[in-house]
């Protein structure tokens, strides 16, 4: 059945592609976020004022390996052979530094991470390649870790290179593909990388130094509370990811290089200002928001998906008033008592908010935790005022409110999200379709390969694989693995794909061969029923031939 869609205006189309925006330089960062970790971990041991560097707040120095890990150690003193080293200054005197690991991590590896990712995302392996050779030139041509750089500069060469490839699709003699291929993309490689290294990179230099200079002056005024009357209303409209991983996190990260944490990686990620407006509904709120609203206290808190309170603060917008305050509070105490995070915290759990804010020592994570506290309590309250003030007005006029939220949070994502799913007292997927298709002969394949698709290939297609995986554990059944990808990252090795709606075209697009299920929500959707009758039916087709063919012997020779 075909439906057709109101008129959309332009305001609206260009929000949501702002949103949409926010969301593809998101997918850039998260598959990274590991190597954001490893790196914090390392900054935060062996740099000088981290655990074990020479300035240690826990009086831990680890001579000579902190030296020799964390950079800085005269190479000539300490002896230690075959470690990279650079002609280093201090008190006057030129020395033979080691390199560490702190230093290229931030300056080639993570950009590169993020460039070939970006690549990845807009034109597979090949546009992958080409945007890390690249960003390699606006890396070299610059001083400061260019992040900013690597969101930029990925997905135009990526974009370059699929265009290049066009150029000649279908007009190369058999036998000289290989040839075409590798050269072009060399030779575009190369440009670019000239080009960012003479032009690009420093004009990214000049936008990071703008930038800087920014956020040092709201410093020096004591204004950085004033973020918050940009960020969290901007969370609600899904553009926290653009805020934060391409403003924050770059900025946070020259911090934390040099003085050990940042306050740049806490105005976003708090998690103080939703645990405080979800303790609002829970005590103050009616219906559907009330009784959902303490299960989503998990998620956001412990969790770290900060989405999942959206739909409150939409259903009752005067709320947005208390997460500007409650955040501007958070703020202001990391800001008054010198608190910060070693690396970013992502997702914004209190569990990663931990781990990044223990490094520092115990003090700074004592004034995180006040922070995150403070936060919450002023977003309570004030919610509690609000929805304490309009409770009469909300109980006659209720209706369906808090579901109209919902649709309008998803809305402004761009896409069916399936943890505001769960908030959905019906909790039911209101198209259902197994999209046959190509892949119809795969119901006479042995379906081993189950994928959960999603734009980043993390978060919400991680709950759902995890959900069907322990649905076919307890059935018993083996041979099937289940795994989440992001759709820019699935392989023709899938048997079965499942994707919310909305992505189910574009996952087709990918692995067309496969079978491919549509949900509503990845957390309990009724499709993951129907994928294990199939899986039944397949163990039970392979047990009956199995016994068949034990029965009947093999056959003899001639």
């Amino acid at each position: 059945m075909t439906t057709s869609s109101p008129p959309v205006s332009g305001a609206r189309r260009a929000q949501v592609g702002v949103q949409r925006f926010g969301t593809f330089l998101s997918g850039m960062i998260m598959p990274n976020i590991a190597a954001f970790i490893a790196w914090g971990f390392i900054t935060m041991l062996f740099i000088p004022a981290g655990f074990f560097g020479v300035d240690s707040p826990f009086k831990w120095h680890w001579y000579p390996v902190s030296e020799i890990i964390g950079g800085g150690g005269d190479a000539a003193v300490i002896g230690w052979n075959g470690a990279m080293t650079a002609l280093a200054t201090a008190d006057g005197n030129n020395f033979f530094a080691y390199v560490g690991l702190v230093g290229p991590m931030i300056t080639y590896l993570l950009p590169l991470l993020i460039a070939n990712t970006a690549g990845r995302m807009v034109y597979g392996e090949r546009g992958g390649v080409v945007a890390t050779i690249a960003v390699m030139g606006v890396i070299v041509g610059t001083n400061i870790p260019m992040f900013l750089g690597a969101m930029i500069m990925g997905p135009i060469a990526a974009w370059l290179t699929k265009q290049m490839d066009k150029l000649w699709d279908g007009k190369i003699k058999p036998g000289f593909e290989m040839l075409v291929n590798n050269f072009s993309a060399g030779i575009l490689g190369m440009i670019l990388a000239i080009l960012g290294f003479f032009a690009f990179g420093p004009i990214m230099t000049g936008v990071s130094a703008v930038l800087g200079t920014a956020v040092a002056w709201l410093v020096s005024l004591n204004l950085l509370p004033v973020l918050s009357i940009i960020v969290e209303p901007a969370k609600v409209l899904f553009l926290n990811n653009a805020i934060n991983h391409g403003v924050f996190t770059p900025l946070g990260i020259e911090q934390a290089t040099e003085a050990g944490k940042s306050i740049l990686f806490l105005i976003e990620a708090n998690p103080g200002p939703g645990l405080g407006l979800l303790l609002g509904f829970t005590f103050f709120g009616i219906g559907a928001a009330k009784a959902s609203a303490p299960g989503a206290i998990i998620i956001q808190f412990f969790g770290g998906i900060h989405e999942i309170y959206f739909p409150y603060a939409l259903s009752k917008p005067m709320t947005i008033l208390a997460l500007i305050a409650g955040g501007a509070t958070g703020v202001a105490t990391n800001m008054l008592l010198g608190g910060g995070l070693a690396f970013p915290a992502a997702p914004g759990s209190i569990i990663a908010v931990t781990a990044a804010a223990i490094g520092p020592g115990v003090g700074n994570l004592l004034v995180v935790y006040l922070s995150v506290v403070l936060a919450a309590a002023v977003t309570f309250l004030i919610t509690g005022v609000i929805l304490r003030a309009s409770r009469k007005r909300d109980l006659a006029a209720e209706a369906d409110a808090f579901g109209a939220a919902i649709a309008q949070t998803e809305a402004n994502k761009g896409k069916k999200s399936s943890v505001l799913g769960t908030l959905s007292s019906a909790n039911v997927d209101a198209v259902a379709q197994v999209d046959v298709g190509a892949g119809a002969a795969l119901r006479t394949k042995t379906i081993t390969n189950i994928v959960f698709a999603c734009d980043a290939g993390m978060g919400s297609s991680a709950m759902g694989a995890s959900v069907l995986r322990n649905k076919i554990k307890k059935e018993g059944i083996e041979g099937v693995t289940v795994v989440n990808k992001a759709i820019a990252n699935l392989t023709p090795d899938a048997d079965l794909i499942i994707t919310q709606q909305t992505l189910t075209d574009r996952a087709r697009g990918v692995v067309p061969d496969a079978l491919h299920v549509s949900v509503d929500n990845f957390m309990n959707s009724p499709r993951y029923d129907e994928v294990l009758d199939m899986l039944r039916e397949q163990a039970g087709s392979g047990a009956d031939a199995s016994a068949d063919g034990s029965a009947a012997g093999p056959a003899p020779d001639a």
